[in-house]
């Protein structure tokens, strides 16, 4: 094309425009006029043409670019003279919109609060596997191999098709009955000394009913050093309970079996419904049961590969979901798990805050 056919083209192009808001002037302007425009571009081929020639084309040039100018403040004061469509107009006093953010699940809830409280005490968190070998589920733990709790009525079994020696076997394995599995990898991999907690699903093969579920959650604590004594650990549950429960909270230690603590009790806490008077709650005796604990077996110690001679222990355990039941006294486990929205629209992040 030459510049002739060019200038002309860019003449139509200039007396075609129809540009009607600013933006669409301004990109007229640009496209003309601007570094990279079309009529800068031609003024620019303007020094190539031949000396006797460029009286004539300088004159062409300088009307294209007069007209371009000229255009462009047309359009430039019909965009500002043409009114803007606003849309419907909007009542400013009327309240906003607020979405539905949604909210954590209580069992979130209580169960970040409780990991809360440990770490403010220099306690981490560990987890673990949900299926677990009898090992770390029991072997470890000092359960016996005729131990009630290794029985199908009590646990979920499962197998596990492993090779060995160019054949297939089935392993048993099992859903971890609580997170002291977990604490139990804590010790073999690490050395004192150890504060953690493990917080996790767990699961039992029980009914489902108002106070029991097959699956709930656990958060069980393992400290182990040198010289630690039961009453460490009975100082550490009642900073616990105080800390969850509100400082007018008492706990008493009753004895108890666990195989893998010697001794063992069970902690209980005056209720907060009643306030320790006796109620439906609490079966009218003034408390209610929180947790297990006790002083860790030497002999889990040793299975850990852990010297008894020098460390001792303490560990215990707790039902988030009971612990939940006594902060919002809701009095059905199975309300946690129906996914009832109206049920769940009652908690959100901030619902309990001490």
């Amino acid at each position: 094309m030459n510049l002739k056919e060019r200038i002309e083209a860019v003449e139509a192009e200039i007396a075609a425009s129809d540009a009607t808001s600013p933006e669409a002037v301004e990109a007229f302007r640009v496209g003309m006029l601007g570094r990279n425009g079309k009529v800068t571009a031609l003024l620019d081929a303007f020094k190539e043409v031949p000396a006797e020639e460029k009286r004539a084309w300088g004159q062409r040039l300088n009307q294209l670019k007069n007209a371009a100018r000229v255009r462009w403040e047309e359009l430039k004061a019909q965009a500002e003279t043409t009114p803007v469509d606003k849309g419907p107009e909007v009542d400013l006093t009327r309240p906003a919109l607020t979405e539905h953010t949604g909210s954590l699940h209580p069992i979130s809830i209580v169960r970040q609060r409780i990991v809360d409280v440990f770490a403010r005490i220099g306690y981490t968190v560990s987890q673990g596997p949900e299926v677990e070998d009898e090992h770390h589920n029991f072997g470890a733990l000092n359960f016996p191999p005729d131990h009630p709790a290794r029985d199908m009525q009590d646990t979920f079994f499962v197998q596990e098709l492993v090779s060995a020696n160019e054949e297939q076997k089935r392993q048993d394995l099992a859903l971890r009955t609580h997170t002291s599995s977990v604490q139990v990898r804590v010790m073999e991999g690490g050395t004192p000394p150890i504060r953690t907690i493990s917080p996790g699903r767990v699961y039992r093969n029980e009914a489902i009913s108002a106070r029991a579920h097959c699956m709930f959650h656990q958060v069980e604590g393992l400290y182990v050093d040198k010289g630690v004594s039961f009453a460490e650990l009975k100082g550490t549950l009642d900073y616990f309970a105080k800390s969850i429960f509100g400082p007018e909270v008492k706990i008493r230690l009753r004895p108890s079996y666990f195989p893998f603590t010697e001794p063992s009790a069970e902690v209980d806490m005056s209720c907060t419904i009643c306030g320790g008077s006796g109620c439906a709650v609490c079966k009218h005796s003034g408390w209610v049961e929180i947790m297990g604990c006790g002083m860790v077996d030497p002999a889990v110690l040793t299975n850990c590969g852990i010297d008894p001679e020098v460390y001792s222990g303490f560990a215990f355990g707790m039902g988030v979901e009971r612990v939940a039941q006594l902060i919002y006294r809701v009095p059905d486990l199975r309300l946690y798990w129906e996914n009832d929205v109206r049920f769940l629209d009652q908690f959100t992040d901030g619902a309990f805050r001490g």
